[in-house]
């Protein structure tokens, strides 16, 4: 009798002379195929970084040489405060989006904006003392620094062809300081005078200054590609971030630490270039804005390896527009320097290349090396 009821209480009685028939699903859309968007495609973001990096390095040589300005944080207080006063009216014009303020994303995001205040601190005073080509070649040497750097963050390796390209930007460096020096005291009638001793202590400066933008460029570099991928921001909350914490320290600087003398305000301001060096600045504040975006752009859709790879290959058109605009010795040095960092340049890109086209899914048939801390934890979980 139980089993009788047991199995009446799963019994389904159905109708006599009908098919039970399961309803038939809805079928959904088919996905179309639509074309990437704009801003996720690596070759538009590397082009408006080249066009942007080039305007950028022309305009502030023109603010920093052309007159005697030493007020270097005020100027990259007044691009950064254009760069926020822009993307703010973007914003509430509704052509761009971004995150709204927040202290806790601000707080993780400071260090970044320091290290980028570092990196244009540092440039600035490079640029002063040193001509255009010479800059960018040097520049370089950042690449190693992110390269090793990307080694010891985020697992990558470095190939004899990238090597040896490292190899060919420390040769086209030292040919660039080579020429720079030579032309400096034969043009001052040699180094016994003192026109070419302030020269050459102009230079080493310049040297010194570099040194420094490329430890702090490579920091950067890395430090936001690591940091991008902790706090997911887009290239618009970059810019807002980057620029808007830098402000206040920035004019803090500016106030405490450069000379607001009427005397040094018309040195760096003489009235028959006033208009020119005050509109300088504020297109060098656009510029801030499209080189922000640009290169944030540029490192969320490829790497901060070719991030720099780009600033190699567009070390080029930089040099020669310092040839073009400003009076740059061509000598035979430069010129050689100029075409050994731009091979440089190419044998990193085709490095890299390949290094991207060998087969990444393929299980390894040896030991892989691994650290001593994570050696010593498996020995522990053995015993």
């Amino acid at each position: 009798m139980a089993d009788d009821k047991k199995s009446d209480d799963y019994k389904l009685d159905m109708p006599a002379g009908k098919e039970f028939r399961a309803p038939t699903p809805a079928l959904r859309p088919s996905p179309r195929n639509s074309a990437p968007a704009v801003t996720d495609n690596p070759t538009v973001s590397i082009f408006a970084y080249c066009a942007s990096s080039i305007l950028m390095t022309v305009t502030n040589k023109y603010v920093l040489s052309g007159v005697d300005f030493n007020l270097n944080f005020f100027l990259l207080a007044v691009q950064a405060i254009v760069c926020v006063v822009a993307i703010s009216a973007c914003k509430t014009a509704g052509l761009i989006t971004y995150r709204d303020f927040n202290s806790d994303e601000a707080r993780k995001w400071f260090p970044i904006s320091l290290l980028l205040i570092g990196m244009i601190y540092t440039g600035t005073w490079a640029i002063k003392f040193l001509s255009i080509p010479v800059y960018t070649i040097f520049k370089n040497m950042t690449i190693i620094l992110i390269a090793y750097g990307e080694v010891l963050w985020f697992g990558g390796t470095v190939t004899p062809m990238t090597l040896f390209s490292f190899g060919l930007m420390v040769f086209s460096s030292v040919i660039a300081a080579w020429a720079d020096i030579q032309h400096a005291l034969t043009s001052l009638g040699g180094g016994q005078s003192d026109a070419a001793t302030d020269a050459i202590s102009t230079l080493n400066a310049g040297y010194l200054w570099m040194a420094f933008n490329c430890i702090c460029s490579a920091s950067y570099v890395l430090g936001m590609r690591k940091r991008i991928k902790l706090t997911n921001f887009k290239d618009f909350d970059t810019m807002y971030y980057n620029n808007l914490l830098t402000i206040p320290i920035l004019v803090i600087a500016s106030i405490l630490l450069e000379d607001w003398s009427s005397a040094n305000l018309a040195k760096c301001f003489p009235p028959e270039a006033r208009n020119k060096v005050i509109t300088a600045m504020l297109v060098s504040g656009f510029c801030t804005v499209f080189i922000s975006y640009s290169s944030a752009w540029c490192v969320r859709v490829t790497s901060s390896t070719t991030y720099s790879m780009v600033g190699a290959l567009n070390k080029l058109p930089i040099a020669i527009s310092g040839l073009i605009f400003f009076d740059a010795p061509a000598t035979f040095g430069s010129i050689c320097a100029i075409f050994v960092g731009f091979v440089s340049g190419l044998v990193y890109a085709l490095a890299k290349v390949r290094q991207s086209s060998k087969p990444k899914d393929i299980l390894p048939t040896t030991n892989i090396p691994v650290s001593a801390s994570s050696q010593s934890m498996r020995d522990g979980l053995k015993n």
